[in-house]
C-alpha cells in the first residue's frame, strides 16, 4: 500500500496516511494536478496559505525501467495564475518511489521568517528549524550533506525561492549531489518559499524497490523498452553525445532559432555554443568533464554533461538547449563559458533558465544593455541573488521585465515565457504554446518531432496544416508520460518503434496489476488534461489567454518571413476531444 505524506507547515505536522482510493490510480503530473484541483482552491493568492505543493513520482518510478524516476512537482502557479506541473531528474523521484510514498504534500504556512526542513525516512517524517536559510543551493546542499550524509537525495530553494520571486525553482540533487536539476517553471519555488520550506532531506534507508504484480512480465517488457531507447538515434546517439544543445544548429538551419528578443531566426555565432562545441571542450580538456552523463539512476540515455573549465575543474552541468539559447543567441551572446556561468548562477540562486534568460533579452530591448553584452549580463544575473530592485525583476521573468520597462516584444503565453522555438517557424510548437494549461511550455506538446526532426512523421512546420492535430496528439502523450514519470525524451523512441508504447503499457500492467491496453493510454492523458482545464476555468483563464502576443501575429519573421497565422477558431479546438 502506497501512501502520502502531509506535512502543515502552519501547525508543523507531518502526518503519513494510506494513499485514498480517488489518488491511488495515478502518479506523477497525473496525480499533481488531480491533488491541486481537488484540494486547491482556484482562485487563491498563490503565494498564500491556501494554495498546496505537491511532490509525486511516476507510476513507473523506484522499478528498473530505464528513465522513470522523474518527480512532478504541482501548485498554483505565482507566474500564470492557473495550475502548474514541472518537473525534474535527480534522485528524489525514485527514492520516494521506493519508499512507498504516493506524494508529499505541503500545507499551511510558516510566520514570515520562519524556516523549516522536512526530514522524511521510510517510517517517519518531521519538521525542523531550517539550517540552510539564507544559502542559495550549492551552499545548502553542502551543509546538508555534512548534517546529515551522503546516501540521502536533497531538495532545496535558493535565495530566489526565499525572496518568492515569480520565476523561482525548486532543486534536486543528482547522483553526485549537486543540486543541478531543477523543476524550473511557473514559479514553484516560491510556492516552496512562501510555506516557509527550505529544504527536504530524504533518506532512503534500505528501501529496496517497489512491488511488482508480476516481475517476470516487467522484466522482459523492461528489456524491450530499454533496446527501443538504445537503438533509436536521437536516444542513443544525438542526445547521448551532444545533449539537447544538439538542437542549437539544427534550429539554426531550419530558420527558427529565435534571435535577439525573437526578432531573426538565425544567429552567426550559432556554433560557438553549439552542442558540438560543448563537446569538443569538455573532451579535449577532460579533468572532471564528463560527456555523456546521467542526471538520475536508471537513465540510459545519457543527455547531460559536466562542463570542464580550462583546467579541468568542474564549472557547471551541460546547459540544456533553452538555456544555451535564451542566454546565447536570444541576448546576442556567444560565449559558451559565460552561458555555463549564467546556467551555475540560476541552479545556485534556483530561478528558471528561460524565464529569466527570456527576461535578460527584454531589458536589452529596453536598453537596460545592450545585446551581446556578457559582463553586463553577468553583473545582472549577481543581482538576484543580492534582491536588489532590478535582480527582483530579471528573477520575476520577461513579462514582469517586459511591463516594467514598457516592451512591446515580450514572448509569453499567461505570463510564462516561450522558450527556444519560434512559433512563426514551428507553428505545431506555438500552438502548444497557446493552448497547453501550463503557460508557453515547450514540453507540453513536443512538436518539435515532426515539424523540425521528422520523428512520428513529418509536418512542415511553416505551413498551418497539421499543426492542431500534432499538437493536440502530443499534449495528450506527454500527460501520460509525465505521469509514468518518464522523462520526456523517450517520447522519440516511442513514435518511431510501436513496440516501445506496448512495453510501456505492459511495464504499468505488470508493476500495478492493471490490464490497459494501448487504446487508454490516451484516455489518462486527456483525463488529466480535462483537470488542468477545469483548474483553470475556476482560477478565470479562458480561452482568450489561449492566445500568442500580437507581434507573432504582425511581424514577419527572417530569414522565411512567416507569421504565425493559425486562427483563434483553430487554436480552440486543440484541446476539445
Amino acid at each position: 500500500m502506497t501512501k502520502l505524506l502531509r506535512v502543515n507547515l502552519t501547525n508543523l505536522t507531518a502526518v503519513f496516511s494510506d494513499t485514498p482510493e480517488n489518488y491511488a490510480g495515478l502518479g506523477g503530473r497525473g496525480l499533481t494536478s488531480l491533488v491541486v484541483s481537488q484540494e486547491v482552491k482556484a482562485t487563491c493568492t498563490p503565494l498564500g496559505p491556501h494554495n498546496k505543493l505537491v511532490f509525486a513520482p511516476g507510476l513507473l518510478g523506484g522499478t528498473n525501467c530505464a528513465n522513470a524516476n522523474r518527480i512532478s512537482v504541482g501548485c498554483k502557479s505565482p507566474l500564470t495564475g492557473g495550475i502548474k506541473e514541472a518537473n525534474s531528474g535527480g534522485q528524489a523521484g525514485g527514492y520516494l518511489a521506493k519508499m512507498g510514498i504516493h506524494a508529499i504534500i505541503l500545507e499551511g504556512q510558516a510566520p514570515e521568517g520562519k524556516w523549516y526542513q522536512l526530514e522524511v525516512d521510510q517510517e517517519s517524517a518531521k519538521l525542523v528549524p531550517a539550517t540552510v536559510a539564507g544559502l542559495n543551493n550549492y551552499d545548502a546542499v553542502a551543509k546538508l550533506v555534512e548534517q546529515y550524509g551522503p546516501k540521502n537525495a536533497y531538495v532545496t530553494i535558493g535565495r530566489a525561492g526565499e525572496l518568492k520571486l515569480s520565476a523561482a525553482s525548486i532543486a534536486f540533487t543528482d547522483r553526485e549531489l549537486r543540486p543541478t536539476r531543477h523543476a524550473g517553471r511557473g514559479g514553484v519555488g516560491a510556492v516552496m518559499g512562501s510555506k516557509g520550506l527550505k529544504a527536504i532531506i530524504i533518506n532512503p534507508g534500505d528501501a529496496k524497490g517497489v512491488p511488482l504484480k508480476d516481475k517476470e512480465a516487467f522484466s522482459e517488457a523492461a528489456k524491450r523498452f530499454a533496446k527501443a531507447l538504445s537503438t533509436h538515434p536521437v536516444t542513443s546517439q544525438g542526445l547521448t553525445l551532444y545533449g539537447t544543445a544538439v538542437l542549437v544548429n539544427i534550429l539554426h538551419e531550419a530558420g527558427g532559432l529565435p534571435t535577439f528578443n525573437f526578432s531573426q531566426g538565425r544567429f552567426d555565432g550559432h556554433e560557438d555554443v553549439s552542442g558540438e562545441t560543448l563537446n569538443r571542450l569538455t573532451t579535449e580538456r577532460g579533468g572532471e568533464g564528463q560527456v555523456s552523463h546521467g542526471c538520475m539512476t536508471g537513465c540510459i540515455m545519457r543527455c547531460s554533461g559536466i562542463f570542464p573549465d580550462k583546467n579541468g575543474k568542474f564549472m557547471g552541468k551541460w546547459p540544456e538547449y533553452e538555456t544555451l539559447w535564451a542566454f546565447g543567441p536570444n541576448s546576442g551572446i556567444n560565449d559558451i563559458e559565460m552561458i555555463v556561468r549564467y546556467d551555475k548562477i540560476c541552479d545556485d540562486v534556483g530561478v528558471d533558465t528561460i524565464d529569466v534568460g527570456a527576461a535578460l533579452a527584454v531589458l536589452m530591448e529596453a536598453g537596460v544593455l545592450k545585446f551581446g553584452d556578457a559582463e553586463g549580463a553577468l553583473k545582472l544575473m549577481e543581482e538576484i541573488s543580492q534582491g536588489t530592485a532590478l535582480g527582483r525583476v530579471l528573477g520575476s521573468g520577461a513579462n514582469l521585465a517586459g511591463r516594467v520597462y514598457g516592451v512591446r516584444r515580450v514572448p509569453q503565453v499567461k505570463g510564462q515565457s516561450l522558450p527556444a522555438y519560434d512559433p512563426r517557424a514551428v507553428k505545431g510548437q506555438g500552438v502548444t504554446y497557446a493552448t497547453t494549461p501550463m503557460g508557453a511550455d515547450h514540453t507540453a506538446g513536443y512538436a518539435v518531432t515532426a515539424n523540425i526532426l521528422s520523428v512520428g512523421g513529418t509536418v512542415d512546420p511553416l505551413s498551418p496544416d497539421g499543426q492542431i492535430e500534432l499538437s493536440r496528439n502530443l499534449q495528450i502523450a506527454t500527460a501520460a508520460v509525465d505521469t509514468c514519470g518518464l522523462c520526456l525524451f523517450v517520447a522519440f523512441a516511442v513514435l518511431d518503434i510501436p513496440d516501445a508504447l506496448v512495453a510501456i503499457v505492459d511495464m504499468l500492467n505488470a508493476r500495478h496489476g492493471l490490464t490497459l491496453t494501448l487504446d487508454d493510454v490516451p484516455k489518462v492523458g486527456k483525463l488529466v488534461l480535462d483537470t488542468e482545464i477545469g483548474f483553470n476555468q475556476r482560477a478565470g483563464i479562458t480561452s482568450a489567454q489561449d492566445r500568442l502576443p500580437d507581434f507573432f501575429l504582425d511581424e514577419p519573421f527572417p530569414p522565411h518571413n512567416k507569421v504565425f497565422d493559425i486562427s483563434d477558431e483553430a487554436l480552440d479546438s486543440t484541446l476539445k476531444w
